[in-house]
């Protein structure tokens, strides 16, 4: 039962500490849209997309007016595009341009999908998918790509870490006039999940329902005016204090997903509970960090202040709804983080400090701007540490990077909106050439052997 003060509380939650629903995810199967002809399947494709989601946008700016609870993204995530089009003998361009159009029709405001999963060697249209990515991404504004390129099951696909590091790369410099913003909206994994509702790297997985609802949550100012009050507890204390604040801000999010689930008629699949910082005041994973006790972000002790973070949200959203799923935890996008933002300007928080962290927390390397002139083989030489880092962990985690061109350290790249604004980071240039050259597949771990 509700009473006044959780209602008063979840008020003040989000008026004044930046609390909101991150997005309403809707998946949609293209399985059915699968022809040899890409004109007919991608006429299938925008049928298919624009019957499914014709009223989530009316359904989610219902539910924000009724409930007074902001939702700041509606999306669509879709069947990775290689296996799509793998039957054409084609370009799947068309598919990226066809994806556009149906997002636009229904008004939401990125669609993902445009994805290739790799992780154990290449078909033809994962091939013609990955080349095709730059082109795909610099001739549309919403559609975002992900590419995984390892497991703990099926080990890291090093050939794919080597083209990824050129696609990267090409995306920036086809996009220079926009801020080198096609890379982006690409992100390459490490054991990636089907249920995400996060861009850029949502998709929908082949295991999924038909038509699927899954909401991500954010809150990262609720957590760290939580602990504002309690100055003086110690670190079990803080760690309740989280779990206390996660659970109520899942219970917001299972809410909306439910409601908007009855609505459109369609099935409620997962909250993803991760804290999503954006570049707003007080909206920011890093002073949650440093409410904790850190000077600054990337301090000695944020690896371990981010761990006790993650696993609390966690075992807070679990104990609120039953269907957790996507990423969950918390996220760490230099860009999107005003914390992460002031941290690497200071000098607090570098790559090698934000590589270490994301052995601890959701996703990864995610929304850093590195020097334009960054080598091919030192991206994919980072997409294979970052997935080694899953791969050995057995957890999710990625690489989102773009490449400024025409810039170098100190300077800033500022895109406005969620995406932020960005200083170009230091990275090791010393050459892992002859390693990523090598080619090959880095063996699964010991510990894959599970059956």
């Amino acid at each position: 039962m509700l009473n006044v003060h959780d209602i008063l509380e979840t008020i003040k939650m989000i008026q004044d500490e930046c609390l909101d629903i991150r997005t309403i995810t809707m998946g949609v199967s293209l399985l059915d849209c699968i022809d040899s002809d890409i004109d007919a399947a991608c006429e299938k494709v925008y049928d298919k997309i624009t019957r499914c989601a014709e009223n989530l946008v009316g359904v989610g700016e219902k539910i924000e007016k009724e409930y007074g609870i902001p939702i700041i993204n509606k999306r669509l995530s879709v069947t990775p595009i290689a296996i799509v089009s793998a039957a054409c003998n084609a370009s799947p361009v068309k598919f990226a341009l066809t994806m556009e159009k149906a997002a636009k029709a229904v008004g939401v405001n990125l669609i993902g999908g445009y994805s290739a999963l790799v992780q154990k060697g290449f078909s033809a249209g994962d091939e013609r998918l990955i080349r095709s990515i730059p082109e795909a991404l610099a001739s549309t504004t919403c559609v975002c790509s992900s590419v995984n390129v390892g497991s703990t099951k099926t080990g890291i696909n090093l050939d794919a870490c080597a083209m990824m590091g050129k696609i990267v790369k090409e995306c920036a410099e086809k996009t220079v006039d926009d801020k080198c913003f096609g890379a982006a909206k690409l992100v390459i994994f490490c054991n990636a999940v089907e249920d995400n509702p996060f861009m850029a790297g949502a998709f929908h997985g082949v295991g999924e329902p038909d038509c699927i609802i899954n909401v991500g949550v954010s809150g990262p100012g609720v957590v760290r005016s939580a602990l504002s009050k309690y100055p003086d507890a110690d670190i079990t204390q803080i760690s309740d204090i989280i779990k206390k604040t996660a659970y109520k801000i899942t219970r917001v999010g299972q809410l909306v997903g439910v409601t908007a689930s009855e609505r459109l008629g369609v099935p409620f699949g997962i909250v993803d509970l991760s804290l999503a910082p954006t570049p707003a005041v007080g909206d920011s994973v890093a002073h949650i960090l440093e409410e904790i006790g850190l000077e600054s972000c990337g301090a000695c002790g944020t690896t371990a202040t981010l761990a006790l973070l993650n696993d609390a949200v966690k075992k807070g959203g679990v104990m609120a709804c039953s269907r957790i799923g996507g990423l969950s935890g918390a996220f760490i996008p230099v860009s999107e983080d005003a914390g992460m933002i002031d941290a690497a300007v200071r000098g607090s928080l570098s790559i090698e400090k934000l590589e270490a962290m994301t052995a601890v927390c959701s996703v990864g390397l995610d929304m850093i701007v590195i020097p334009g002139d960054t080598p091919d083989d030192v991206i994919s030489a980072l997409i294979a540490d970052e997935a080694a880092i899953g791969m050995v962990n057995s957890k999710t985690t990625a690489v989102r990077v773009i490449p400024a061109i025409g810039m170098k350290e100190g300077d800033f790249l500022d895109w406005g909106g969620l995406f932020g604004k960005g200083p170009v980071m230091s990275i090791n240039k010393y050459s892992p050439s002859k390693f990523i050259s090598r080619g090959g597949q880095i063996p699964a771990p010991l510990h894959s052997l599970k059956n």
